[in-house]
């Protein structure tokens, strides 16, 4: 784009049933880790923005958790609330789906997204994945018949496909304003807020399967001294027998979540970190509104 063409600026909003790939596709358009992954459903549980400035445009990415219909904890409650508003303050909406399935969470989506009636671009991510490519073309003119879409893009966010033609599409509906957040910002989020994500993301992926949703992370200490930055976690759980397969064997599992952790923090904050960790049981957090406030998921940005 010339240097001398108007600045354009605005938010989008990257929605969808949980686990088809939005933290994924976020990390992969801004080349940085922001938004925590794994393979279980609802790793997402705030709205993160991602903020890429390039070529006369700032691009400001809305990455929320997967909205879905049941809702019976008060934790799922707080994901949906923080998707749903984000549907409501953007300039587009990125509505993304996993390859040729179609689910009722997709449709729920679908039907939040047209009570918007904003423009949204139907991105049919991880193509890459399938075992007939055949199989797309039709699909994509079934799913081109379930509403108005502004452009229906096939990607691979892990592997990069079609990733700049969905950057080029959602320019078309940034309005011209200057930015909004400086050129090398690139996101809202605070980096405690972004060294508990890391903590979280390293339990999900070692214990998906035991303890899929029962954990949540809080930053006790953050502190630079020197070239060493400190850090400390606390890692609540609901039920001390899920304290006890956290911490593992003499500690074994704690420590490996720990080491991975701080591979990760050191890249991001580009610095050496002390990283100390800690576990506690604190019974029914995730279904406990005033819990959940106190621990942070109080629909407010950190």
């Amino acid at each position: 784009m010339p240097t001398n063409a108007p600045r354009r600026c605005g938010y989008v909003a990257i929605v969808g049933r949980p686990n088809v790939g939005k933290s994924t596709l976020l990390n992969h358009i801004l080349g940085q880790k922001i938004s925590i992954t794994s393979r279980k459903p609802q790793t997402t549980r705030h709205q993160v923005l991602g903020i890429k400035t390039a070529d006369n445009h700032q691009i400001i990415f809305v990455d929320t958790p997967g909205l879905h219909i049941e809702a019976e904890k008060a934790i799922n409650r707080f994901m949906n609330r923080a998707a749903s508003a984000a549907i409501r303050d953007v300039d587009v909406i990125a509505f993304v789906v996993d390859r040729t399935a179609w689910t009722p969470e997709d449709a729920n989506v679908l039907a939040q997204i047209q009570r918007s009636g904003l423009p949204t671009l139907l991105v049919v991510n991880k193509v890459d994945l399938l075992a007939d490519k055949e199989d797309l073309l039709p699909h994509l003119q079934l799913l081109s018949g379930k509403a108005d879409f502004a452009a229906i893009l096939p990607v691979s966010a892990l592997r990069q496909h079609n990733v700049d033609a969905l950057e080029q599409q959602i320019l078309q509906f940034l309005p011209e304003q200057d930015y909004f957040f400086p050129e090398d910002q690139i996101t809202d989020r605070s980096q405690r807020f972004l060294a508990a994500e890391i903590v979280r993301e390293k339990i999900m992926r070692q214990l998906g399967d035991e303890l899929p949703y029962a954990i949540t992370v809080q930053i006790e200490e953050f502190a630079q001294d020197g070239e060493i930055l400190h850090i400390a976690a606390l890692i609540f759980v609901e039920r001390q027998g899920q304290k006890k397969i956290l911490i593992g064997e003499k500690g074994a599992r704690l420590r490996a979540i720990g080491s991975d952790a701080r591979r990760d923090m050191e890249s991001l904050f580009d610095s050496k970190v002390m990283l100390r960790l800690w576990v506690k049981v604190k019974s029914g957090w995730s279904d406990d509104e005033r819990a959940l406030r106190s621990l942070g998921y109080d629909d407010r940005k950190e």
